[in-house]
């Protein structure tokens, strides 16, 4: 909120006329129009690279275009690191040759970058009342509480034009149009034969309290447009189409002839004149692009600043506003709700985000504009990288996927699944792993696996949803405790009964292991599936535990200890340190890894742990008592995930194991127990920096939920190691050697 700024835009339209008011408003059109003049720049152009030398396959990118073209696909346009490494045109749709329609990606390219641009010079707030624009709205008790944020992520409360369940039925019965075919104001405000300005701000009903609940509304882009307009009356701007076109379009070289908005018209009502950006425009491929640039590249173009990068971030980032809601029963205007068949994000202003993981195999930072037809701009900071496509509806006739949910199964999906490249740099270091008929598999029906290397020279293991090693348990356990004895390839499990420390329940429904660790004797053991993650310990080897009477309730929802030695031998200070993937809980995917620390002799005390928050100017890990101050220790995006980590005292290196999940059609992942990548990362310190030992994103086995290198079973020098994961659902042990 910002409320001093408020406190003056509350006199718009303004009544007080002063000397001072005058000088303002010069001074304020000087620099605006200096500031544009200022900013424009030669013309960027586009450069083309292969997908190889960034990190893509091809191939995959080849498949990807095979069902794209099969499903209406016109543009597809990929672009990473500011190179095009994947341009398709279906023939007649060349960007030289025709633009294409952006339906209600208008919403973000028109509505969402006018706001963006008022909000910057001053012209307009996010969070004040939007009746400081339109005057009649001052006296009506709900729509005078509406706010311009309201409007821009469609949780104002105005009705959207759209057909009632019953009248969608009736419509599509008789062969009717579903907009220009309604009665009253709505079908007015498609069909444009009535000022549709006026329909949104003086029929529109608002249906819910502002604020409170998100209902996608054209109608209320329609008031966005109307406020941003309003906005620029004593500027020397007359309506968003000439403020666009000179304070964002031309100056990150984008031509005229590139786009159209509006529908090609202009509204007059009052003083104001009024463009369409809910809908109306034609852009080519390259020109979304070019706005999707700026935006990755935070309002910064080729050196110069169009638009205030903190703006740009306080748009594209969700702030807590009302999110989208299921579907009702049997409703067939599914595509405005969240439902399994339809993955609707969160709204930002002017913008669609994935800040809760709705796409499950994007990364969160993600943002994008979207209209029918499947028209789609996605911007991936985190990836550097833009995603253009245009074209016809993604669905055929017969399919009852839902807008969202398309868009992931033959765009995001494909295109995420199609980057193979590592997340860090190549280390010195690498690894051939003994082949596949060698590995050994124990306890088939379990998975987990976290382990520690106890005082007694035993390995102790937790797993999960099985009967353990034989004789099995008589009940399959969520949570159950072994000891394993021996070296590979000669183990022996031991199934360890507690009642205070094993539990039963499947899948998300049971507490599981996710780490344990041997300190001075006491093994420790994080569970999961606890809203995030709690603490045990058990001083007898596991037969009886106690339990925390805290436990993380932000993030750390997959905690896993970095091991050492025996009973924690060779350990480099007095720390035990966990860390976790940037999620609450441990079925989803993350951008980063997060990690804590806590002095080895106050492991239960839940005030001694810190955070990792950073690095200061020497590059020393900085600390903080406060979770939320936390900073990623690693990041992956979109595939951080499950983990274990060990340290290797002969290389003097921590190795941190990851599983990497493929994608699956449906928007889900591929079952990673039978087919899934593995990452390998090391550094010289507990914090990084890190550097990739081996990557795949298929590996020639299914790595499982969880990999780990148990210190037990690493050889003296460093080079002989067995990585421990739970492939094939069971406790499965594969050997591998170092080499540098």
């Amino acid at each position: 909120m910002e409320p001093d700024k408020n406190q003056y835009k509350s006199l718009k339209p303004r009544i007080f006329i002063t000397w001072r008011n005058v000088i303002t408003m010069l001074l304020c059109t000087f620099w605006c129009q200096a500031k544009v003049a200022a900013q424009h720049v030669p013309d960027f152009q586009w450069e083309y690279a292969s997908p190889e030398n960034h990190g893509m396959s091809a191939k995959k990118l080849d498949s990807t275009l095979n069902i794209l073209a099969e499903r209406n696909t016109k543009k597809l346009l990929i672009v990473k690191n500011d190179k095009i490494v994947y341009e398709w045109f279906s023939p007649g749709f060349e960007d030289s040759k025709k633009r294409h329609y952006t339906a209600s990606l208008a919403k973000a390219l028109v509505s969402g970058m006018s706001l963006l641009a008022a909000i910057d010079d001053d012209y307009i707030y996010l969070d004040e009342p939007a009746c400081n624009f339109v005057p009649v709205w001052k006296t009506d008790k709900v729509k005078s509480k509406i706010t311009i944020r309201q409007l821009a992520d469609h949780t104002s409360g105005i009705l959207d034009a759209q057909a009632t369940e019953k009248e969608s039925r009736y419509l599509k019965d008789n062969g009717l149009h579903h907009h220009f075919d309604l009665p009253g104001w709505r079908g007015s405000f498609w069909k444009q034969d009535n000022n549709p300005f006026v329909m949104a701000r003086d029929s529109a009903p608002v249906v819910h309290e502002p604020g409170t609940a998100y209902r996608y509304s054209n109608p209320g882009i329609a008031m966005l447009n109307y406020v941003v307009t309003a906005s620029l009356t004593n500027s020397k701007w007359k309506n968003i189409r000439e403020y666009l076109e000179k304070r964002v379009f031309e100056p990150i070289g984008i031509d005229k002839k590139e786009y159209s908005i509006g529908y090609g018209r202009v509204f007059g009502e009052s003083d104001l004149q009024l463009v369409s950006g809910w809908g109306g425009g034609s852009f080519t491929a390259r020109a979304v692009a070019r706005i999707g640039r700026l935006m990755l590249h935070k309002g910064n173009w080729q050196g110069r600043q169009i638009i205030d990068s903190s703006l740009v971030e306080k748009v594209i980032r969700y702030s807590g506003t009302a999110l989208p809601h299921p579907a009702p029963k049997d409703s067939i205007l599914r595509g405005y709700y969240r439902t399994d068949t339809n993955s609707q994000p969160v709204t930002t202003p002017g913008w669609y985000s994935n800040q809760d993981g709705v796409w499950a195999n994007v990364p969160r930072d993600a943002f994008s504009g979207a209209g029918a037809g499947g028209q789609h701009l996605m911007v991936i900071p985190s990836l550097n990288m833009l995603i253009v496509r245009m074209g016809g509806d993604l669905n055929k006739a017969s399919e009852t996927d839902g807008f969202w949910l398309a868009a992931e199964k033959y765009i995001f999906n494909p295109i995420m699944d199609a980057i193979l490249e590592a997340p860090y740099p190549k280390s010195d270091l690498t690894v051939e792993f003994a082949p596949k008929e060698t590995i050994v598999r124990m306890a088939e029906g379990g998975d987990n696996w976290p382990s520690t290397w106890a005082d007694d020279g035993h390995m102790y293991t937790a797993y999960g949803d099985g009967n353990g090693f034989l004789p099995k348990t008589d009940i399959k356990l969520s949570l159950g405790l072994a000891r394993v004895e021996g070296n590979p390839p000669l183990l022996k499990g031991y199934n360890t009964r507690s009642r205070s420390g094993e539990s039963v329940g499947q899948g998300r429904a049971g507490t599981k292991a996710s780490g344990i660790l041997m300190v001075d004797g006491v093994l420790y053991m994080l569970v999961r599936n606890t809203q995030n993650s709690k603490l045990m310990w058990s001083a007898d080897y596991g037969n009886t535990w106690q339990e925390a009477n805290w436990k993380f309730d932000e993030s750390f929802g997959c905690p896993t200890f970095l091991n050492y030695g025996k009973n924690y031998q060779g350990a480099i200070d007095d720390y035990v340190y966990i860390y976790s993937h940037d999620e609450d809980s441990a079925y989803n995917h993350a951008d980063h890894q997060v990690l804590a620390r806590v002095k080895k002799n106050h492991i239960k005390d839940w005030s001694s742990y810190e955070y990792f928050t950073g690095y200061d100017n020497a590059k020393n890990p900085t600390w903080s008592e406060d979770i939320r101050k936390r900073k990623p220790i690693f990041t992956n995006p979109g595939k951080s995930y499950r983990s274990g980590i060990t340290y290797n005292e002969g290389l003097k290196k921590f190795l941190w194991c990851q599983p990497v999940r493929l994608s699956s059609p449906d928007g889900g992942y591929t079952d990673v127990r039978f087919k899934g990548g593995l990452g390998i990362f090391e550094s010289d310190n507990p914090w990084g920096a890190w550097k990739t030992v081996f990557y795949t994103r298929q590996w020639d086995v299914g790595p499982g939920e969880t990999v780990s290198i148990p210190s037990k079973w690493i050889s003296e020098d460093g080079r002989t190691c067995y990585l421990l994961f739970s492939g094939d659902d069971s406790f499965s042990v594969r050997k591998f050697t170092i080499d540098q």
